[in-house]
């Protein structure tokens, strides 16, 4: 059974778990800098998907001029396909049910069919964020 858990940045022991599954997702595999993923920590409501007592994905939600941004979003590789994404979107949906603010994220091009499942939309053209092509989604269903 999965549990996820909502972390704050003051929760220094699950923040870490938080951090770890990023570095081994973004800087190890995709090469994405360190500085370009370490930020607005503070600011930002995290989630973590645990199965089993072990810590398999990552998430977090901040608001920003445009409404809540949701980022970050990573799965250990192993487990990728195993629908741990989708739990913790839709928990993090949850969390924002009563927030009528507008709920926007980027997505990587390769995930883009992932976030469309649960209710996004690709708006603007593709671009370029770290090196990666992305494409700006707004959650549409609730």
């Amino acid at each position: 059974m999965t549990k996820i858990l909502k972390v704050l940045f003051s929760d220094i022991q699950n923040i870490q778990k938080c951090f770890e599954i990023r570095k081994k997702v973004f800087v190890e595999e995709q090469n994405c800098d360190p500085k370009d993923e370490y930020e607005n920590e503070e600011q930002s409501t995290h989630f973590l998907l645990l199965k089993d007592n072990q810590h398999l994905a990552t998430a977090r939600y901040r608001k920003t001029e445009k409404g809540i941004k949701m980022e970050r979003f990573a799965v250990l590789k192993k487990y990728r396909g195993s629908g741990f994404g989708h739990e913790i979107l839709k928990e993090m949906l949850k969390d924002l049910e009563k927030n009528t603010s507008i709920k926007y994220l980027h997505a990587q091009v390769q995930v883009v069919g992932f976030y469309e499942k649960i209710g996004f939309e690709k708006i603007g053209d593709i671009f370029d964020e770290v090196g990666i092509m992305h494409y700006k989604m707004i959650f549409k269903s609730n």
